[in-house]
């Protein structure tokens, strides 16, 4: 098989997002089970949250890293190609490397539908979770393993960690978990297992009295990033430095928030007594494609995946702060079932120009259903991305262009923006 083949055929299977999904560990843990269980003799960093998480993981990772471990890394979704949810020390696996572990996930759960030891075939995530369990195996030290979906019914909780991170809960797939942020914060919470020490992020006190109250129960260290303060904040457009216990840090993720997810991220390494200067060698050198992202200059195209409302507040925080003196445009996309209202109505606002438009995907809004939504005075369609980047190089040399509103949009214009990161297949996010 070849690569492109694998993926569209892990498309083809869908993921817990669609109607009618089976949400449970029961399959995965059956999967595994049949394929010897290759995550179980590996060390886990498990990390939950609403946002944040892949931040926090990819500065995690960074340091391990530094630290001379052979790390791995397991993030969702992707922005352009499948494989870069599977990295290890900072390397996507090459697409030969994901179609033979794809084919060894497939064969065995097509002989497990044909002996009527599943119900069906895994989902995309599930699949792509096995996948990188078996990658990761006899390959790493250490691996820092994001949520998909939640927490205790995702396809990661399979997993015996070494230690547990939860970063902000918030507003998101309400659907799934809930209305209310308690019942988000219990099944973010699912993730923790007895004994088994706990980073909190800083939360909102509903979500932080759960998280803490089943860390009690199941006798977890808990490590709150309350207790612990940064001081001696410099911030920029680019990034941050900080110090922390007498030492200083460096974060090259834009954004006051990314703060946060960096002390996050530190106090997850102490614990795993990873050497200071191996964290600030790490969080230093970390990369997060898409998340506040300066692709060009003049004007500066920035790609920011804000695709939730407490993501949007991040996002206009930042346009507040560091680019209310010069002219801001937005190219905004996003998925029929986000909180439009709730996102648009924090981010119109800020645009001196507003280019609404929508991904190649199913479940993008249609441009012209923003444009109707919004009383935006200087807001216009674009039928593509490709159209929306074109109609975005009109800008004025001193003004920031964000490309928001959903990953979806972001991997899309990424991919355009810059070619040579892409691979050669284009693909579709899958959350």
């Amino acid at each position: 098989m070849s690569y492109p083949d694998s993926v569209r055929y892990l498309y083809s299977l869908g993921n817990e997002l669609k109607a009618g999904a089976k949400f449970g560990i029961e399959r995965m843990q059956k999967l595994l089970g049949a394929l010897g269980n290759p995550e179980r003799p590996q060390r886990f960093i498990h990390v939950a949250g609403t946002n944040g998480k892949g931040s926090t993981c990819a500065m995690i990772a960074s340091a391990l890293q530094f630290a001379g471990l052979r790390t791995g890394l397991y993030t969702s979704p992707h922005l352009i190609s499948p494989t870069e949810r599977i990295q290890i020390d900072g390397r996507p696996i090459s697409e030969s490397r994901f179609v033979e572990i794809f084919e060894i996930v497939h064969r065995r759960a097509e002989a497990m539908l044909d002996a009527g030891e599943l119900d069906a075939h895994p989902s995309y995530f599930e699949t792509v979770t096995a996948m990188a369990f078996l990658a990761f195996q006899d390959q790493t030290d250490a691996v820092v393993l994001e949520v998909g979906l939640g927490g205790r019914l995702d396809a990661t909780n399979v997993v015996m960690p070494s230690l547990c991170v939860i970063t902000p809960v918030d507003y998101d797939h309400e659907v799934f978990l809930g209305k209310t942020l308690i019942s988000i914060a219990s099944e973010k919470a699912g993730i923790l297992k007895p004994g088994v020490p706990v980073v909190v992020g800083r939360q909102h006190p509903a979500a932080e009295q759960v998280i803490l109250a089943r860390a009690a129960e199941l006798g977890c260290k808990i490590i709150s990033a309350e207790d612990h303060k940064i001081g001696d904040i410099a911030l920029s457009p680019y990034g941050s430095s900080f110090t922390f216990n007498g030492n200083r840090f460096d974060c090259p993720l834009p954004g006051r928030h990314q703060t946060d997810n960096a002390l996050n991220a530190i106090l997850a390494c102490r614990e795993l007594s990873i050497p200071t200067s191996a964290i600030a060698a790490g969080l230093a050198r970390t990369r997060w494609p898409g998340r506040l992202e300066f692709v060009s200059r003049h004007p500066d195209f920035v790609l920011d995946g804000a695709h939730n409302p407490s993501g949007a507040g991040a996002l206009a925080s930042y346009i507040r702060e560091f680019h209310k003196d010069r002219p801001v445009w937005i190219v905004y996309g996003a998925m029929r079932d986000k909180a439009i209202d709730e996102v648009t109505g924090q981010l119109f606002p800020l645009a001196s120009k507003l280019i609404v438009t929508a991904p190649n995907f199913p479940r993008a809004l249609r441009p012209e259903a923003i444009l109707q939504m919004t009383g935006h005075p200087n807001a216009i369609a674009a039928a593509t991305i490709e159209e929306a980047i074109e109609l975005a190089r009109q800008a004025p040399g001193d003004a920031a262009v964000f490309f928001t509103g959903s990953l979806f949009v972001v991997g899309e214009a990424r991919a355009l923006l810059k070619p040579a990161e892409s691979n050669a297949v284009p693909h579709t996010i899958v959350p």
